[in-house]
């Protein structure tokens, strides 16, 4: 799989630390610095970390994430979680072992964090739980039916609740539409409606749903309660751009707030935070004067740097 989204996670000066966390705790997965701040350039409040580790490079199962060791600026919220589906045929056809995995990993992920659902049987898996970890980064680990439509281990999830509340939908045909029309494609998955309110949720509201973006799926519905939180670049999707065209279309199509234009970075209508880059991102750095230069930028322009 191309991996073109890349979920990136920011930390608190901890991101190194995580990132063994997450190698120990998950199988088949490791961690390494990726990147570090430059010595010279920094503004002001980024003094600190001159030389610091700046992103950590996680990967679980082939998937990857970005861990960005920063300040307490953000912080992840449970409104961009990441769904872990056990499939029984991803083990061998063994649903014993593939819940045994999911108890193993679930033991590992509560230690020191919150349960959010605690792990049991529910209407819509037979073991599923969805826990905030140490470092407040959310998982939902469910035993799923191999009987259902394939789905990746790995799913980002979206779950829209105060000012996003019950705009799941739209903006789920938001994003199918951004990205068809691109290089890439995209093209929706189920999406199942709430037939009566459910706190918060109106009728016609999203219960679930999935959706593709290029090779990748991710999960989106409205919240059935009111909630504390909402979307925040605490937990942003980074876009790969092969060349300026496309960092021009998802840059322009997505953001919606001005004021958060920064570095690539972003806010959509909905309040999901997103980073626009180029693939060659990390030899762009490497030029004179590049990290400073990017720092004037809103949207990255390849030929500025």
């Amino acid at each position: 799989m191309t991996q073109k989204i890349v979920p990136n996670i920011w930390f608190h000066r901890n991101a190194a630390e995580a990132g063994d966390f997450y190698a120990s705790a998950f199988e088949n997965a490791s961690a390494r610095v990726e990147s570090r701040y430059p010595t010279e350039g920094l503004l002001d409040f980024q003094q600190e970390f001159a030389g610091d580790v700046l992103t950590v490079s996680l990967t679980i199962s082939g998937y990857h994430f970005s861990l960005i060791n920063a300040g307490p600026e953000f912080v992840p919220t449970p409104a961009l979680s990441f769904m872990l589906n056990f499939d029984p045929l991803l083990f061998d056809g063994d649903a014993d072992l593939a819940r045994a995995s999911l108890d193993r990993l679930w033991s590992r992920l509560t230690e020191g964090g919150t349960i959010l659902m605690p792990l049991t049987e529910y209407p819509f898996s037979e073991h599923y739980g969805w826990v905030q970890d140490r470092y407040g980064v959310s998982w939902q680990l469910m035993l799923t039916d191999p009987a259902g439509d394939p789905r990746p281990f790995i799913l980002p999830a979206l779950l829209f609740s105060g000012p996003a509340q019950n705009q799941a939908a739209a903006a789920v045909d938001h994003y199918v539409e951004v990205f068809a029309s691109a290089v890439g494609s995209a093209a929706h998955g189920a999406r199942v409606r709430y037939v009566e309110p459910h706190g918060p949720a109106i009728v016609g509201a999203v219960q679930f749903s999935d959706f593709r973006l290029g090779e990748q799926w991710f999960v989106a519905m409205d919240s059935a309660a009111e909630q504390p939180f909402t979307f925040t670049p605490g937990v942003s999707l980074e876009v790969k751009c092969r060349d300026q065209r496309e960092i021009d279309h998802y840059f322009d199509a997505l953001s919606a707030v001005p004021d958060d234009e920064q570095c690539g970075w972003l806010t959509d209508r909905f309040g999901v935070s997103w980073q626009i880059i180029p693939e060659q991102i990390e030899a762009l750095l490497q030029r004179p004067g590049a990290f400073e230069h990017m720092l004037e930028m809103k949207k990255l322009v390849i030929a500025d740097f």
